[in-house]
C-alpha cells in the first residue's frame, strides 16, 4: 500500500495563530471568540453536516448568559428553541414546581431547549462569518509534536473524502474540543472517564407536558427520567439506565421502558410515551464523569467534554463549556498574551484558568454527580431517605427552591451554598425519617440518622474534593 501524500502549510500566508479541533458547541464558540480578537483561527471539523444527538439540547440560564457575553446569543434564534423557565419534579405521584430565580442583573432567568444540530449549525455559521476564522472539513488524526521539546506544533488532518492525502497545519497553540468521545484525551489528560449508566433517548410527538416550559424530572424507582420540549412538535425523553443496557434488538429495552418507566410517567403523557416506545428510534449514549485537570502540555489546551464531563442529568455541560470559553478568551486576550507563541506565559495562564473556571464549573459538576446519586437511589435505603428529603425540601418553597435551582442553573457558583443546601436536605430527610417512625424505635432511628448523614457525606465530599483541591 502506498503512503498517503503529505501536504504542509508551513509557508508564508498559510500558518495560523490558533487551531481548534472540533466544531461543536465549545469549539465553534472558541473559534469565534478568538477570531473576534483578531487571531487567525483554523477550525477543524470531521463532518460539517448537521449533527443528530440526544443530549446537548437544554441550555441553562448560566449558559445563555455566557452566549450573551460571547455575542452569540443570536444563535438561539430561528431554530424553534423553546423557553425554559425551570423544572417540575415528580415523585410518588406528587409534583413540585421549581422555577428559575431572577438573574443578578435583574432580568428573568430563562433557559433554552432545542434540537442540538440546529444550534450547532448556527454556531458554525457565526464562526464562518468572522473574517479571521477558516473552517476546514477533515479528520484530525494526530497532534504534531516537536521531537525535541514535545511541544504541540499543530495538527495532521485527513480532508473529508480524500483518504490518500494528509495535510499538516501549524500554529503556536492548538485547542482540542473534540467532545465526549475525544480521540486525543488519553494522550493529554491524566484522568480516566467513569461511566455508571446510559441515557436512552427518544422523541414524543405533539405531546403536551403537565408543566409547560419546564424540564420534567421523574424520580422513578430505578433511576431518573427527563422530559423537555425541544421544538414546537417534539419533546425529548431521556431515561437513565444504570449498569448494562438491555438489548434493543431483542426487545428487552422496550420491555424495560414499559415495565419500569411507563407506570411512573404522568398519566396525561403515558399514551404518547407508549406510542413513542413502539414507533420511535431508541438511541443510547453513556453518561460520563471526568473530573477536570490542569492543561500542562506546551502549545495545547484540552477544552470542553474532552477535558471535563459530568452526568448530564442537570443539563450543565454546555453551560460549563461556554463559560470556559468566556474565561479562556479573557485570559488569553491580546492584552494579556500579545502573541500565542509565548507558550510559557500561556502555561502560567492555564494554571490560573484551572482554578478560575471552578467558579462556575465546580458547583455544576458536583451537583450533577450528587443529584444523580440521590435520584438513582434504587434499593439503597439510606439514599432513599435522602431522595425523599430532597423532594420534600423543594416542597418547603422559598430559599429551599431558589437556592438549589440557582446552583443548577449556573447562576450561583458558590461551593458553600451547595454544601449548605445538600446537608440541609440530608438533615431534613433524617428529620422526616425519624418523626414518621414509631416512638419506640427512636433510639435505633437516631443511630440510623447518623448512618444516613455519613452516607450523604460519602456522596458529596469525594466529588467536591476532586473539584476543589485537584
Amino acid at each position: 500500500m502506498s503512503e498517503a501524500k503529505v501536504e504542509s502549510t508551513l509557508n508564508p500566508g498559510q500558518d495560523y495563530d490558533l487551531i481548534v479541533v472540533g466544531a461543536g458547541v465549545v469549539g465553534s464558540a472558541a473559534a469565534t471568540a478568538f477570531g473576534k480578537q483578531g487571531r487567525k483561527v483554523l477550525l477543524i471539523e470531521r463532518d460539517l453536516s448537521e449533527p443528530d444527538r440526544i443530549v446537548g439540547e437544554l441550555l441553562q440560564p448560566g449558559g445563555v448568559m455566557a452566549l450573551e457575553k460571547l455575542g452569540l446569543d443570536h444563535c438561539l434564534k430561528d431554530i424553534d428553541a423553546i423557553a425554559c423557565h425551570g423544572y417540575a419534579v415528580f415523585y410518588h405521584g406528587q409534583a413540585v414546581d421549581v422555577p428559575y430565580p431572577t438573574r443578578n442583573d435583574g432580568n428573568k432567568a430563562i433557559g433554552r431547549s432545542f434540537h442540538h444540530g440546529k444550534f450547532i449549525m448556527n454556531l458554525r455559521k457565526a464562526a464562518s462569518e468572522v473574517p479571521t476564522v477558516t473552517i476546514f472539513e477533515g479528520t484530525a488524526s494526530d497532534i504534531l509534536l516537536c521531537p525535541i521539546t514535545n511541544r504541540a506544533l499543530g495538527v495532521s488532518v485527513t480532508p473529508k473524502g480524500q483518504s490518500e492525502i494528509t495535510k499538516n497545519f501549524f500554529a503556536p497553540l492548538t485547542i482540542v474540543a473534540d467532545g465526549c468521545y475525544s480521540k486525543f484525551r488519553k494522550e493529554f489528560v491524566p484522568r480516566s472517564v467513569q461511566v455508571k449508566s446510559q441515557f436512552v433517548g427518544f422523541i414524543l410527538r405533539d405531546c403536551t407536558l403537565p408543566y409547560p416550559n419546564r424540564g420534567h424530572v421523574l424520580l422513578c424507582k430505578t433511576s431518573p427520567t427527563l422530559m423537555y420540549q425541544i421544538g414546537t412538535h417534539e419533546t425529548r425523553v431521556l431515561v437513565d439506565i444504570p449498569g448494562k443496557l438491555p438489548s434493543n434488538g431483542s426487545g428487552a429495552l422496550k420491555k424495560y421502558l414499559e415495565s419500569n418507566v411507563l407506570p411512573e410517567v404522568p398519566s396525561s403523557v403515558q399514551g404518547k410515551f407508549y406510542e413513542a416506545i413502539q414507533t420511535e428510534r431508541l438511541r443510547s449514549m453513556p453518561n460520563s464523569f471526568l473530573p477536570p485537570s490542569t492543561n500542562t502540555h506546551e502549545g495545547l489546551i484540552m477544552l470542553g467534554d474532552a477535558m471535563n464531563m459530568r452526568h448530564p442529568l442537570t443539563g450543565g455541560g454546555m453551560t460549563v463549556g461556554l463559560n470556559d470559553v468566556v474565561t479562556l478568551a479573557e485570559m488569553l486576550s491580546p492584552t494579556e498574551v500579545p502573541d500565542l507563541v509565548y507558550t510559557g506565559l500561556i502555561l502560567e495562564k492555564m494554571e490560573d484558568f484551572h482554578w478560575k473556571r471552578k467558579r462556575t464549573s465546580s458547583v455544576i459538576n458536583v451537583l450533577a454527580q450528587a443529584l444523580y446519586t440521590l435520584f438513582a437511589a434504587s434499593d439503597d435505603p439510606n439514599l432513599r431517605v435522602l431522595q425523599d428529603g430532597c423532594f420534600n425540601y423543594f416542597l418547603l418553597g422559598g430559599n429551599c427552591v431558589t437556592g438549589p435551582i440557582s446552583l443548577l442553573s449556573g447562576l450561583c457558583g458558590s461551593p458553600l451554598v451547595l454544601t449548605y443546601h445538600f446537608f440541609a436536605v440530608a438533615l431534613y430527610g433524617i428529620y422526616l425519617f425519624i418523626t414518621t417512625r414509631p416512638f419506640l424505635e427512636f433510639p435505633l432511628n437516631i443511630v440510623r440518622g447518623f448512618i444516613i448523614l455519613y452516607t450523604a457525606a460519602a456522596v458529596i465530599f469525594p466529588v467536591l474534593l476532586s473539584e476543589i483541591y485537584f
